[in-house]
């Protein structure tokens, strides 16, 4: 199997529900990450084998292979492939994954492993709504084996079963918000975030002519812990989880370049990381959202290393419980999970987040010299996403 290179990583900002990216085509809005990926790496296009892209609700605008529509529209060349992804909200970390499992296989020696997820245009469940008149996506035959939970729920049971307090999920949801803060301030998402040119709209929703630049985060919010402590629990009466402890509803697309050591070299690219593990586990689906703590032990597991030796994890924030059990179970250095915030603070555009994270990850190791970082997340239906990269 060949050796798999990162070249390099970019992202949108991650847009709050009905904010700034809210009025740019999902496909436009994946084209800019494309796009920006090629123009940054100096890469002719056609030398890409593959595009492989994640997102979740595929109906509508995000219909027919938005991965394809992304890339032609963006004006990128017609004779690279592409394929769109759905592992829920692990899609495009999957898509990552499938990528590098391309171009370790000698398939392609070129992939661009990306992911979007307009969730303004294209609400949560948009593609499996009865109102559609398709049916629902779960037989009869599911109900008896398995009893059917929402991921609000699934958190609640995590925190029931990790005895994670409703002070627990508050003073994590803080935490992320200001180290989100902190990151812009200090200026340390510079290196990935690429701005977007957004349509300004009127007040029938039409276009104006005009355009806004789109180059911050938008989830970021003025967060107290007294702000916390009176929202109230979205899934149970006395539940854990309020508003300011379960991630955002975004807009967001990030896009990564991978090769091989040798392709890098004919091409004169310096590589900035390699993908040495990765991993798509299947756990309980009743819970759902325990999924990081299996793929993490099966990637420390496959590289032979401890907790101890990654420098900076990704851990997505779907909710808060999901984050802190993981902790109580593997037990890393706190200071080293999700450093510069998370989904709580920065927003989950669900098909976009694994690349997101995936960018995250690679330029906070080039800015602290770090060696290693695991990326993980918890998906719909009981899986879990891992990997594995290193500097």
């Amino acid at each position: 199997m060949a050796e798999v290179v990162i070249i390099d990583a970019v992202r949108t900002p991650v847009g709050r529900r009905n904010g700034g990216l809210s009025s740019v085509h999902p496909a436009e809005l994946l084209g800019v990450a494309l796009a920006s990926l090629v123009n940054r790496t100096g890469i002719d296009p056609a030398d890409v084998g593959q595009v492989v892209s994640g997102c979740v609700s595929q109906v509508g605008e995000q219909s027919f292979n938005i991965a394809r529509t992304a890339w032609l529209a963006a004006g990128l060349p017609l004779t690279t492939a592409a394929t769109t992804v759905d592992t829920q909200c692990g899609s495009s970390q999957q898509a990552a994954n499938l990528a590098a499992s391309l171009v370790a296989s000698g398939t392609i020696d070129m992939a661009i492993c990306a992911g979007v997820e307009s969730m303004t245009r294209i609400p949560i469940g948009s593609n499996s709504s009865k109102k559609l008149g398709f049916g629902v996506p779960i037989p009869k035959s599911y109900f008896g084996r398995y009893e059917m939970t929402s991921q609000f729920e699934g958190a609640e049971r995590i925190a029931d079963r990790w005895g994670i307090t409703r002070e627990d999920t508050d003073a994590f949801g803080l935490a992320s918000q200001q180290k989100a803060a902190r990151a812009w301030s200090e200026g340390r998402f510079d290196t990935q975030v690429v701005s977007v040119s957004a349509p300004v709209l009127d007040e029938e929703g039409k276009p104006t002519g005009t355009t806004v630049e789109v180059g911050r985060d938008e989830g970021l919010r003025a967060t107290t812990a007294e702000g916390l402590a009176a929202l109230k629990p979205v899934a149970r009466e006395n539940g854990v989880h309020t508003a300011g402890t379960a991630s955002q509803i975004s807009d967001g697309a990030a896009a990564v370049l991978l090769t091989t050591p040798e392709r890098a070299a004919q091409l004169g690219l310096t590589p900035k990381a390699r993908v040495s593990h990765h991993c798509l586990v299947g756990v309980d689906p009743v819970l759902m959202l325990t999924g990081p703590i299996d793929a993490t032990n099966l990637l420390l597991d496959r590289a032979g290393i401890g907790i101890g030796d990654v420098d900076v994890f990704e851990i997505n924030e779907a909710f808060a419980s999901v984050v802190l059990a993981w902790e109580r179970e593997v037990k890393p250095d706190p200071a080293a999970v999700n450093p510069n915030g998370g989904a709580i603070a920065l927003g989950h555009p669900l098909g976009g987040t694994g690349v997101i994270l995936l960018t995250k990850a690679l330029h906070e190791l080039e800015r602290t010299s770090g060696r290693r970082a695991l990326i993980s997340m918890c998906c719909g239906g009981g899986l879990g996403t891992g990997t594995l990269i290193e500097r």
